[in-house]
């Protein structure tokens, strides 16, 4: 194993973390290996990279991207967009905050089977 890297098991595009096993990744110098492009964008975005999180989105389709994109804008505090990219998700943006918002979606995220 690379120095750096924790594992990351397999079940959900090779993930089988629980939500405590990817706060502690945080502490990593990468994302584990094997995690799908809307929980590496998450991961980016704990750590206060949000130009990575916003690539990793930006290049992907599909409703997790999208909930992942409306949750950076709106971290930014950039409402509109969040609000466009809330729609593509087919979601709303919840009245919670931020934090328990990034939560949600790597419980729900990591959660997918």
């Amino acid at each position: 194993m690379q120095s750096g890297y924790l594992p990351a098991r397999k079940d959900y595009n090779n993930c089988d973390m629980d939500s405590r096993d990817f706060r502690q990744s945080l502490t990593a110098g990468r994302p584990p290996r094997g995690l799908p492009p809307a929980l590496r964008a998450l991961w980016h975005a704990a750590r206060g990279n949000w130009n990575r999180a916003h690539e990793i989105v930006a290049a992907q389709d599909g409703r997790a991207a999208a909930r992942v994109h409306a949750f950076i804008h709106r971290k930014q505090g950039d409402i509109v967009n969040a609000d466009y990219w809330y729609y593509r998700a087919g979601a709303k943006r919840p009245r919670s905050g931020i934090g328990k918002e990034w939560r949600t979606l790597v419980q729900q995220f990591l959660n997918r089977t």
